[in-house]
Parts: structure tokens; C-alpha cells; sequence
């Protein structure tokens, strides 16, 4: 036992098994959406259904114990959300490439970025964002995934006229808004996995409502799909064709995939106080980021879209989890979810709302910390919080803040404030821009 606790980063001195279990937990019930959303998507393009499920949950579990065993960090990963719809939709339907040939794309990014992690180009990127931008993107992460968690839960919904507007009040409202309370009273007395006993709660209460669907005929156990159907298809003929847009594809693989796991880990670390103070550095920061580029190239090979670390880890960290323990108890649920499907589906998200909003909630306590006396650091900042909910991308709302930090300190005479990275960070950027 003394062995896994040291691979896991755990001291039993410092950190408690209740506590990191409850976290992996929490993180895991919120992010099981994908077990439903990532097949759903995914199948648009052409692929067997029941073969993405056991893709998804492989692939989580896969990167899910590489974070826990060789990062011994807190995160979750799984297919990304926002990337999925890019495989789907744009590569797939929209340009034309076989579903083969996009999970090329997907391997192909996936080993760039090991060879870049190795080589810790991707560290030195993080490293090399100002300290008032990484506040930042913890704050408008915080506005973000309180966005999804309400839009979820039907408390807003879309409006062509505002956007957004308030939606209607029914069961399914109801149910979120009552957990985002329930949820703020536990924390307020403190006990210890308010947001897991939230999500179970109103689960539960949704059931005679209709909120919470049980099937007809609902087995509790299913046998795990096959994944022949899809796993190892991989089709490199565009790769040897030496075709200019499949490589800019791969690009953009890797850009969209680099912001939103770096946005996600700054986040989440500077929120939990797991930065080193003298620094700034995340610890763990390059073995994370391996974990994630690991998990793009498995889950590739497995056949689904890009693999990232969730934004949702976030809701385990507040909850207290620390080591490895909490990322390895999350691919343990994954992989028990593998022959439980029909159980851990009946979760509605309106049972999530509730971590969503308190998590962001959470995350936005670091602005307190940012400096807005200086309007050039101040505009980028709040050019970084206000763009990732409004555009719906973590990444976006990145670039943006950190083009327009480098636009305002050139234009301002302060051209030496900016680090060689962000400069040439910043022209990467635009050159996405123009090719897209």
C-alpha cells in the first residue's frame, strides 16, 4: 500500500483517502456527460455508436492513469467536448475526409505534442504568460463553466434577439436551481463532499419529476461494445499526399488542444493554490501536459477525437483532492462505467448544474489578486475573462487576451514587457487567424 501511495503522490500525513476518493468521485460525476454526448456526436461522421462508448471511456481511463500514476496530479481527462463537434462536423462533414483520415489528424497531433512536451516547449509556453493573465483565465474559466453548468440546467437558454435570456421554470429548472442551493448550504457548513451528496441528491429527487429518465426494460449491468469497428483505422494516404490543408488541419489540432488543456491546468492550479508562490510554476505542469498528449495519440488509436484534461477536475480540487489517488479514483469509475453504462447514463445534467455554478463560483476569487490599476494589463485581462464565456472556448478567450496584452503594451511603448515567447505565441496566433 505504501508503494501505490508513492506512486500517487499521496502522504498519508498530509492527505486523507476519504477525501481524495470523494473528490475523484465528484470530478467523475460531473464529467459524465461525455459517456453519452462524445458517442452521440461523434456518430454523425459515421461511426458505430456503441463502439465510441467503449472508445471514450478506454481512452479516459488510459490518460486518466497516466495523470494519476506519472503526473500524481488531481485531473480527469476524456474527449474533448468542443473538439469532437470539430472532428464531426468541420473535418469530417464539412471538409470532406473520412473519419479515417480525421483520426490520423487526431494520432498525428497527439504525438506532436508528446515530442513538444518532451522537448517542454509546452511548459515554457505556460511559464511565460504574465502573472495577471493567469488570474485571469481562472476567472473567466470560473464564469465559463458556470455558463455550461446553467445552460445546462435550463436556467438560460438561447435568445436571437439578447443571446441569452432566463428560461422557463419546469422540473428540469427546478431541479438545477434547487442543487446550486442545496450545494451552497453544505459548503457553507462545511461538509465534506457537498457536491458529490448534490448531484446524488437531485438525481434522486428527479426521478418522479421526469427529470431523471429511466428506460424501460433498465439493466443495471450491459457487456462492454466492441471496439473492432473503429480502433486502429487509422489512414495516412492524406498524410503521404503531402496535402497542405490536412497539415494546417493537424495545426489547428493542436492549437485548439494546447489552449484548452493549458487553460484548463493554470486554471485550476492557480484557483487550488497549487502554484509554487516563489515561481508561479504549476507543479507537475510538464507531466500533465504528457498526460494529455499521451491520451490524444491512445485515444486516436482506440478511435475517438482529441483527448484533454476537463475543466471539470475543477469541481474535485475544490472538493479537497490533491494526489494522484483523486485522478486514479476517477479512471477506476470510468472503467466500472465500461459494464455500467445504462446506470451512469440516467444522470441528467441538470443534477451537475449545481458543481458547475459553485466551482465557478470558486474560481473567480482570484481576481482579487489581479492588478487592474495598469489599463495595460487590466484591458487584456478583462479581454481574457469576458471572451471565453461569450465565445463558448477556453482557447478563444486565450488568444484573445494574450494578442491583445502584446497589441496594447507595443502600441503603450512597452514592448519590452512582453517575453520572446508571447511574441512569437502571438504571431502563431494570427496566422491561424488568416488561414482559417
Amino acid at each position: 500500500m505504501n508503494h501505490l501511495y508513492h506512486l500517487l503522490g499521496f502522504d498519508p500525513q498530509k492527505h486523507s483517502v476519504k477525501v481524495e476518493v470523494m473528490a475523484g468521485t465528484t470530478t467523475f460525476l460531473t464529467m459524465t456527460y461525455i459517456l453519452a454526448v462524445n458517442p452521440l456526436i461523434l456518430s454523425d461522421a459515421g461511426m458505430d455508436k456503441g463502439a465510441l462508448f467503449s472508445a471514450t471511456v478506454i481512452s479516459s481511463v488510459i490518460a486518466t492513469l497516466v495523470m494519476a500514476l506519472y503526473a500524481r496530479l488531481p485531473y480527469a481527462l476524456a474527449p474533448s467536448m468542443g473538439l469532437n463537434a470539430f472532428f464531426a462536423y468541420t473535418l469530417v462533414l464539412a471538409m470532406g475526409y473520412t473519419w479515417q483520415q480525421a483520426l490520423t489528424a487526431v494520432f498525428f497531433e497527439g504525438i506532436a505534442f508528446i515530442i513538444l512536451t518532451l522537448l517542454r516547449v509546452r511548459e515554457a509556453i505556460v511559464e511565460a504568460i504574465p502573472i495577471n493573465l493567469r488570474y485571469a483565465i481562472s476567472v473567466g474559466i470560473g464564469l465559463f463553466i458556470a455558463y455550461i453548468g446553467l445552460k445546462n440546467g435550463g436556467i438560460i437558454v438561447g435568445n436571437e434577439v439578447t443571446m441569452t435570456s432566463l428560461g422557463k421554470w419546469n422540473a428540469t429548472t427546478i431541479i438545477a436551481a434547487g442543487g446550486i442551493l442545496l450545494g451552497g448550504v453544505l459548503m457553507s457548513r462545511n461538509i465534506k463532499g457537498a457536491l458529490f451528496y448534490t448531484i446524488i441528491a437531485m438525481t434522486i429527487i428527479g426521478i418522479p419529476f421526469g427529470v431523471t429518465q429511466l428506460p424501460e426494460n433498465f439493466s443495471i449491468i450491459s457487456a462492454p461494445q466492441s471496439m473492432e469497428s473503429i480502433a486502429f483505422k487509422l489512414d495516412f494516404s492524406r498524410f503521404l499526399s503531402l496535402d497542405l490543408n490536412y497539415y494546417v488541419v493537424v495545426f489547428a489540432l493542436l492549437f485548439m488542444d494546447l489552449f484548452n488543456t493549458l487553460g484548463t491546468l493554470i486554471g485550476t492550479a492557480t484557483s487550488a493554490g497549487m502554484v509554487d508562490k516563489e515561481t508561479g510554476k504549476i507543479q507537475g505542469l510538464n507531466k500533465a501536459l504528457m498526460a494529455d498528449a499521451v491520451g490524444t495519440a491512445a485515444g486516436a488509436l482506440c478511435g475517438t477525437s482529441t483527448v484533454t484534461t476537463y475543466v471539470e477536475s475543477s469541481a474535485g480540487v475544490m472538493e479537497g483532492g490533491r494526489t494522484g489517488m483523486t485522478s486514479l479514483t476517477v479512471a477506476i469509475l470510468f472503467l466500472i462505467a465500461l459494464f455500467f453504462s445504462p446506470l451512469f447514463l440516467i444522470i441528467p445534467a441538470a443534477a451537475t448544474t449545481s458543481a458547475l455554478v459553485i466551482v465557478g463560483v470558486l474560481m473567480i476569487k482570484c481576481i482579487k489578486d489581479i492588478d487592474f490599476s495598469d489599463v495595460t494589463e487590466a484591458l487584456p485581462v478583462f479581454v481574457t475573462i469576458i471572451s471565453m464565456p461569450l465565445t463558448y472556448s477556453i482557447s478563444d478567450g486565450i488568444v484573445l487576451g494574450m494578442l491583445s496584452y502584446v497589441i496594447i503594451k507595443v502600441c503603450s511603448g512597452r514592448y519590452k514587457e512582453p517575453s520572446i515567447a508571447m511574441y512569437i505565441l502571438s504571431a502563431f496566433f494570427v496566422l491561424n487567424y488568416v488561414v482559417n
